[in-house]
């Protein structure tokens, strides 16, 4: 974390007042606990960030511990990809742990919560117990083994860890209260039946611990002082204090979790599950592909540690879900590379320029700035000869006062080189030209508007360059109820060129990272050899989206608001309040359409204080209703808030209320 913070986020707030009601700054112990069922991506960033950031702030330890439960789904392939990923980031852990480690103690924890009455075994099926669960706003009811005796539980459950059950047939739950208006916290599973060969374990166990059981147990045997989490785990906040509770000792340090937003991108999937599709379904070339928002994609793409560091940094430590574009992250790393990356020419897309007054056995290694942005960089030779290679959109026959490249009559300056004034084209037999030929003059003093990269031909070596584009066309692709996000994938998120570089990357290694000057920032893919160069297009230097963006969200706004373009979507959408519910069936459904339309322009704050709406303005509390709804399908999460506004809803004497209340309940 910068030590150029001005003020505390609310976490760091909430470490302050403990330490200023006397909990002792050694006692500060922190944790990152991914689950090895995949690749960390760069939601994971902000999890790992915030906890290590706070251990270099606080000088406290940090563990990273494994959360291992699910044999079903975890590799060592992910445990070691995760752990190479926290130490390229620049992040040290104190300690390597897995839940697995504590697999004994917490069933140990498990048979004692069965002899206090508080725990028993569930033979139903998993229809019939979601069925007796209940729902948000109707209570459970108990279950027809729920009140086994304790020897009847400890002896099945000693039979389920002895394998004599198969899976689905039991199940381990926490005896709590199936009336309680925090589903969660309705008699929870705490282990189930999993015959399947762990990596850690081998087939010691055949039983695991659920996440909720093993979480806050395993965070009070390490110690942990502020157990750090997403926000979608607040609601279960209540449930890892009761597990606390059953095995708490008053003489050691009770754990604290607390939540914040996660980090959510556009243009961006982030559940590892989509990601494993992606991979399977052959679109992408495995979990490190550049086009993929891994964190070993990113490495491979040329992403540098500092940029995705400075990019967690500027998106802060926040308590509410919001969508963060895509384009911050690219700013980070042209911000980054700007001041490191060694600038070199290369033509992806060339055509032959052949200088006619220059001798043709003449070659000149000219001087060439490494980088502008860092005076210790120096500079390089580079060779001049008579023909070279440009780009082909570099040059126009005919072209306006506006065109500051190269055409015919007209001057530009070579880079690091000589003005050149192009004379005439040859062209083949289709009419495409073939060669620009021009002639040069040693006069480099003069002022010329158009600068063009360049590299000589005899000189130049062969690469391929795998230029990237963002992997999805749409903002939000696995945000639309009624389509696969597979639909939205970037038909043209790859291109293979086969380009030409200047001679001094020859010995360029995998990693390496330059300027293509004019063109972008790339770097050496883990592919090249020694025989072929490959690069992958990190970045180009300018955000190309930005300028298709608004032109697309203008034309959209036009064609469906034409007459109210000039307002907010939040103000369009209150002035529907006063009227909605008065409105004809039709003319409602008209209204409902258009509402659902404006909300995918609104963010949760400023819907959130419509929450508190007077129960007499029933229209504008179902309007809000109608908005909440497009914002839970794109992929907020539910908080207190929203379910206290949807059930007040469903309580209401309001008929329209309610059925859009109960459609998001």
């Amino acid at each position: 974390m910068s030590e150029e913070r001005k003020s505390l986020h609310f976490i760091e707030q909430i470490i302050e007042e403990d330490l200023a009601n006397g909990m002792s700054k050694n006692s500060l112990r922190f944790r990152f606990p991914p689950e090895p069922n995949g690749y960390l991506h760069i939601g994971h960033t902000k999890a790992i960030g915030i906890s290590f950031g706070l251990g270099e702030y606080y000088n406290a330890p940090v563990n990273l511990r494994f959360d291992d439960t699910n044999p079903a789904k975890e590799e060592q392939e992910y445990v070691d990809a995760i752990k190479e990923d926290i130490a390229w980031l620049g992040y040290k852990w104190d300690k390597e742990l897995f839940s697995s480690d504590y697999f004994q103690q917490l069933y140990d924890w498990a048979v004692y919560l069965i002899k206090e009455g508080k725990a028993y075994v569930d033979s139903q099926s998993s229809e019939a117990m979601a069925e007796q669960k209940g729902t948000p706003t109707q209570p459970g009811i108990d279950g027809p083994y729920r009140n086994r005796s304790i020897e009847e539980n400890l002896d099945l459950f000693e039979r389920m860890k002895a394998g004599e059950f198969n899976e689905g047939e039991h199940i381990l739950r926490a005896k709590i209260d199936m009336q309680h208006v925090n589903m969660l916290m309705r008699d929870p599973i705490m282990y189930r039946v999993l015959k399947k060969h762990h990596h850690r374990t081998a087939n010691d166990w055949c039983i695991y611990p659920m996440y909720d059981w093993t979480h806050g147990e395993s965070d009070y045997i390490e110690q942990i002082s502020h157990s750090l989490c997403s926000l979608e785990f607040k609601p279960h906040r209540e449930l890892y204090d009761w597990f606390l509770d059953q095995v708490v000792d008053a003489d050691k340090l009770r754990p604290k979790q607390r939540e914040f937003a996660r980090l959510n991108l556009s243009y961006t999937i982030m559940s590892k599950r989509k990601l494993l599709k992606l991979v399977e379904d052959g679109v992408v070339n495995g979990w490190d592909d550049p086009r993929m928002p891994t964190i070993s994609g990113l490495r491979r793409r040329g992403y540098t540690p500092n940029a995705i560091r400075k990019f967690v940094e500027t998106v802060g430590v926040a308590k509410r879900e919001n969508i963060i574009d895509v384009s911050l992250l690219e700013f980070c790393i042209r911000e980054d590379l700007n001041k490191t990356a060694p600038r070199v020419m290369a033509v992806l897309n060339p055509v032959k320029l052949v200088i006619t007054n220059y001798p043709e056995d003449k070659v000149e290694w000219l001087d060439a700035e490494n980088n502008q942005e860092d005076e210790s960089a120096g500079f390089r030779k580079v060779p001049f000869s008579r023909e070279l290679y440009i780009e082909k959109e570099d040059f126009k026959e005919e072209a306006s006062n506006k065109f500051f490249r190269l055409k015919l009559g007209g001057e530009v300056r070579l880079k690091n080189a000589y003005i050149i004034k192009a004379e005439s084209v040859l062209k083949d037999a289709d009419g495409h030209i073939t060669e620009i030929h021009c002639t040069y003059s040693e006069a480099t003093e003069r002022r010329i508007k158009g600068t063009l990269h360049w590299v000589s031909i005899a000189h130049a070596e062969k690469a391929e360059v795998r230029e990237y584009d963002r992997l999805f066309v749409d903002e939000a692709p696995d945000s639309h109820p009624d389509k696969d996000f597979m639909e939205f994938i970037n038909p043209k998120s790859l291109k293979i060129i086969e380009a030409f570089v200047e001679p001094s990357l020859k010995d360029a290694k995998i990693g390496d990272r330059f300027q293509f000057q004019r063109l972008g920032y790339f770097n050496v893919d883990d592919d090249s050899t020694s025989d072929q160069l490959v690069f992958n297009k990190t970045v180009g230097l300018r955000d190309t989206w930005a300028k298709v963006k608004p032109q697309q969200t203008t034309n959209q706004n036009q064609q469906k608001q034409p007459q109210q373009n000039n307002r907010s979507a939040i103000e369009q959408i209150k002035s529907y309040g006063k009227k909605y519910d008065r409105l004809p069936d039709d003319k409602r459904a008209e209204a409902k359409v258009e509402l659902q339309k404006l909300a995918k322009n609104v963010s949760y704050d400023e819907v959130e204080p419509l929450f508190n709406t007077s129960v007499k303005k029933s229209g504008t509390r179902i309007i809000t209703m109608i908005t909440l709804g497009v914002l839970l399908k794109n992929g907020l999460e539910k908080n207190d808030a929203i379910n206290d506004f949807i059930a007040k809803a469903l309580e209401d004497k309001n008929a329209l209320l309610v059925e859009e209340a109960k459609a998001i309940s």
